[in-house]
């Protein structure tokens, strides 16, 4: 049986390796941009930037399981997406610091024979309430400019955090194991 993650990012390779299941990863065909919808709830964009990457790779490995994924952080109801300079990482979390905010993570593994599964996963997140300083040397520290939401809880970006909540922590980096390992089983895939 083979798996296809269709994905680029580092983050979500890593947290797959957990599992100990062999996949290859290939950056999807698909543009997220144009299929991002300010009409569409976030929850419902992220599982639709999942489904869309998880079908564009589809056709290139007609033998293979395809997962794809992807993550929006939700403030008040806005996107915020990877801030990718210093400046707006600062900002974005600027904007963070001391509020709640929501973070939508999506699965969908689709089989060779174009059955889908699908999960998706909310955590709330409260952050410190953090001086500009502090922000700063955070983001020199920990460079999260590939990151929705400007931190990586997996680095030093847990001290920024007051709370959280949700069901599975793996999802904040950027895919839920629990459910994937669900879905990875039914399927017929060895996990563990």
């Amino acid at each position: 049986m083979k798996l296809v993650l269709a994905s680029t990012s580092p983050y979500r390779a890593l947290l797959l390796e957990r599992l100990g299941v062999p996949f290859t990863a290939a950056a999807p065909l698909c543009d997220e941009d144009a299929l991002k919808d300010p009409r569409v709830p976030l929850d419902h964009q992220a599982l639709q930037l999942a489904r869309a990457k998880a079908r564009s790779l589809a056709p290139l490995h007609p033998d293979a399981h395809v997962l794809g994924g992807d993550q929006i952080a939700d403030l008040d109801g806005e996107m915020l997406s990877k801030p990718l300079t210093r400046e707006n990482a600062i900002a974005q979390l600027q904007r963070l610091r001391g509020r709640t905010h929501r973070l939508w993570t999506a699965i969908v593994l689709r089989a060779p024979d174009g059955d889908e599964q699908a999960h998706i996963d909310l955590h709330t997140i409260t952050m410190r309430s953090l001086s500009d300083d502090e922000l700063a040397r955070y983001v020199d520290a920990d460079r999260p400019l590939d990151c929705a939401g400007s931190y990586k809880i997996e680095g030093r970006g847990i001290a920024l955090i007051e709370q959280i909540d949700g069901a599975d922590f793996t999802a904040i980096t950027g895919m839920s194991l629990i459910a994937l390992t669900t879905m990875l089983r039914a399927r017929g895939f060895s996990v563990p």
